[in-house]
């Protein structure tokens, strides 16, 4: 393992990061906010319970996660797309760096920003809405999860999309719509008993689940079941990977 290699990539794209902090960070913790100020205190303060918990403690959650898939998706994808685009791609395929160490380098560097904006827009939550975490181990063990698992499937629509467009199309037409119905504002045990059924071949629904229950011990899905889902889904993703390295996918035309 090439550990100068994984530094020198993971230190290049945290660079990028302190260069548009706006953009990266201020951005997402700001949009976030706003869903607490107007779900959480505004709106929320009409609410009942739900497993009794608060209104607006019970949607923190499923922003966080909703704000880790989406950002993490954006960094990893647009992190691999720039060199393609810039023809640096080639010199790094040349190089003596093994496709581990690439990967590494780009999915560390995406779930360590993740990791810390879903850290700040939790801090950011606690000004709002008043809110316990019943497992912090698990809590961090998710959102890292989390953060890594989309990291990977962003590294995935980098090398796939050949233009800016695609990097839009899979996270707003895909990724989004999926987060919002996945339980983000509300229980699925809310929904009529078919809509339930329906929810769970949404992959999120299990994602938001296991996190939810890390804060509160509540959950719509078993949450041996929600971590067993979020394992399947990186492993996939690597498999992909692996497949692109394999035959060049996108990268060598």
């Amino acid at each position: 393992m090439n550990i100068h290699s994984i530094r020198a990539i993971y230190l290049f794209e945290m660079a990028r990061t302190r260069r548009t902090l706006m953009q990266s960070i201020a951005s997402p913790v700001i949009s976030t906010a706003l869903y607490f100020v107007v779900f959480g205190s505004a709106i929320g303060s009409h609410m009942v319970n739900i497993d009794g918990v608060s209104y607006g403690a019970f949607i923190i959650p499923g922003l966080i996660v909703m704000s880790l898939m989406t950002q993490s998706t954006a960094n990893a994808s647009f992190g691999i797309y720039m060199p393609k685009f810039s023809g640096t791609i080639y010199e790094l395929l040349s190089a003596p760096i093994s496709s581990l160490e690439i990967v590494t380098g780009y999915v560390g560097a995406a779930a360590t920003k993740s990791v810390i904006l879903g850290a700040l827009i939790l801090a950011t939550a606690r000004l709002f809405i008043s809110f316990d975490i019943a497992h912090p181990l698990w809590m961090i063990a998710f959102l890292i999860l989390i953060a890594v698992s989309f990291s990977l499937f962003g590294f995935i629509i980098g090398v796939w999309a050949d233009g800016f467009e695609k990097l839009q199309i899979i996270p707003l037409m895909i990724v989004t719509p999926l987060s919002f119905l996945g339980g983000s504002f509300y229980s699925i045990g809310m929904l009529p008993s078919f809509w339930q059924k329906v929810a769970l071949f949404n992959p999120v629904v299990y994602l938001i689940s296991g996190f939810r229950w890390s804060f509160y011990g509540v959950s719509d899905v078993s949450v041996s079941i929600s971590a067993g889902m979020t394992l399947a889904f990186m492993a996939l993703c690597c498999g992909v990977i692996w497949w692109i390295f394999k035959t060049g996918y996108q990268l060598k035309n």
